[in-house]
């Protein structure tokens, strides 16, 4: 099965179906969205689920500079209401290769987090990517 591509161009890519068990499966199956451009540019993506933890498609939210991207929460729940997601996880890459989260990751991930609650799309997880390694909020208790 395939998984749609929500882009703001709205092109039909499609990814494999993958079910996504824990943060490791969720970062493998992120990665493949960043190019060479991991350590260079700032980049939101999202998952979108099924109520089977199924990957349903994603969506590229922003792309930024070296150190920061704005991501629009409105975009974000467009994505979710439109494929119906019952579940979403946030995704993000740090270029510096620090992995720990900022305080602008902490805050937005709150945020999101009480919008998708309020139409029963939970996020799951925000993943944050480095060339060499990741961080997830729900492993270290962030969510």
């Amino acid at each position: 099965m395939k998984a749609k591509k929500f882009d703001l161009k709205a092109t039909d890519s499609e990814f494999t179906k993958v079910k996504i068990t824990s943060s490791e499966t969720a970062e493998k199956y992120i990665r493949q969205f960043y190019g060479d451009d991991l350590e260079i540019f700032e980049s939101f993506f999202i998952l979108l689920l099924n109520r089977a933890n199924e990957t349903i498609g994603y969506a590229k939210i922003s792309q930024g500079g070296t150190v920061g991207t704005v991501v629009d929460k409105k975009i974000i729940l467009k994505y979710v209401v439109e494929s119906l997601a019952s579940g979403v996880i946030l995704a993000h890459n740090h270029p510096s290769g620090n992995t720990n989260p900022s305080e602008a990751d902490l805050r937005i991930t709150r945020e999101i987090k009480e919008l998708c609650n309020l139409i029963d799309s939970p996020v799951l997880d925000h993943v944050i990517l480095t060339a060499d390694s990741f961080y997830s909020f729900a492993d270290n208790g962030k969510l």
